[in-house]
C-alpha cells in the first residue's frame, strides 16, 4: 500500500466507452473505500478533490444524473456505458470524487482507507482527516 503523500499527482480519468474524459490534481493520494448502499452496490472507491483541481474534459452532454436520500449528492453516470466515472459528493459539495478504477494510474499509488457511509452522520467528521480536502 502506498504512502500517504502531499506531492500533486495529475490524473486523468473516464469511463469505460471514453465519451467522458477528464483531468485532475490531486494533493494527497489518499483513496476512500465506503460502504454506503451505493458505493457498496458499486464498487466506487473515491478520490477527493476540490472543485478547483478537476477540469472535464468531454462528455458534458454524455452525463445523466441521479439522487437518492437527502438529494445532496450528483451521482453523474455516462449515458452510454452507465459508467459512474465521477460525481459531486454530498461530503464535499464543492468537490468532485473520482473513482480509483477509472482513473488512468496503477492503483496502488494510493493509500485506501475505509470510512463508514452506512453511518455517515455518525461519521462524516472522520472524512476530512482521511481524504486530506
Amino acid at each position: 500500500m502506498a504512502a500517504s503523500t502531499n506531492a500533486p499527482l495529475e490524473v486523468t480519468g473516464g469511463c469505460h466507452c471514453g465519451a467522458v474524459r477528464f483531468h485532475a490534481t490531486v494533493r494527497d493520494r489518499v483513496a476512500v473505500h465506503c460502504n454506503c448502499s451505493i458505493c457498496r452496490s458499486t464498487g466506487f472507491v473515491h478520490v477527493i478533490v476540490p472543485e478547483s483541481d478537476f477540469t472535464l474534459d468531454c462528455g458534458a452532454d454524455a452525463l445523466t444524473e441521479y439522487r437518492f436520500g437527502t438529494g445532496a449528492a450528483r451521482h453523474l453516470f455516462c449515458r452510454a456505458c452507465g459508467v459512474k466515472s465521477f460525481y459531486v459528493p454530498r461530503s464535499h459539495p464543492d468537490g468532485r470524487s473520482m473513482h480509483l478504477g477509472c482513473l488512468d494510474v496503477d492503483p496502488g499509488t494510493f493509500e485506501v482507507k475505509d470510512f463508514d457511509g452506512a453511518n455517515w452522520e455518525r461519521s462524516i467528521g472522520d472524512l476530512d482527516g482521511a481524504t486530506g480536502v
